[in-house]
């Protein structure tokens, strides 16, 4: 290895950061969504029950599908949803979008659920919602705080009322046997704070 002189190191070190050498980036943090790929207009991509070739089948994904959500991957192989279920589908055919996780904002879709009791959370333009059973609670939204780390889903949505936090991790809502790929905590302020948890999705 050779060992840089002193006066080269002492000059790198003193280049702009916009011209020193970049650290390589992740491409995507999941969950994220992709659009399917290089698979024939008149065949499917298959969605097998765990991450093998020789699995079962158990649903199919159109050839111009877009916009699937993959909430985990592991040797080469992505878990999707399914009806009331998830499986696993070869990442080979499938091409990330980079249009998902902008600087403080969320995408299309985000919304998180939970039970216990049942409830929901979502964006819709200024205003954020809440629902439990026979109420809607929409209010004004305050802010969307996001990690700062490029792509990265973990997001924080502040109301007059309330601050949602929802963390990339594997969840599951207790009822299905899907599998979501962000933990929700959603905290109601006021003179008796209280606490719900759930899952949050991006897919439409």
């Amino acid at each position: 290895m050779r060992i840089l002189a002193p006066m080269v190191l002492a000059a790198i070190l003193a280049l702009p950061l916009a011209v020193r050498p970049a650290h390589a980036t992740q491409e995507y943090y999941l969950p994220t969504l992709f659009d399917v790929a290089d698979v024939a207009l008149d065949d499917v991509l298959n969605i097998r029950l765990q991450p093998d070739a020789n699995s079962p089948v158990i649903g199919t994904l159109p050839p111009d599908m877009k916009g699937v959500e993959v909430v985990e991957e592991t040797r080469g192989w992505g878990r999707v949803n399914s009806g009331e279920g998830s499986g696993w589908v070869s990442m080979r055919y499938l091409t990330y979008r980079v249009d998902v996780w902008e600087p403080g904002e969320l995408p299309e879709h985000f919304r998180c659920l939970g039970t216990e009791p049942f409830w929901g959370f979502s964006v819709d333009g200024g205003e954020v919602v809440h629902t439990e059973p026979d109420q809607t609670s929409p209010e004004p939204l305050k802010a969307i705080l996001d990690s700062g780390v490029f792509r990265h889903p973990l997001r924080t949505v502040i109301s007059d009322t309330m601050t949602l936090v929802a963390v990339p991790q594997l969840c599951s809502d207790g009822m299905s046997d899907r599998m979501y790929g962000m933990q929700a905590t959603l905290i109601h302020h006021g003179d008796q704070p209280s606490m719900q948890t759930g899952c949050c999705l991006i897919q439409e």
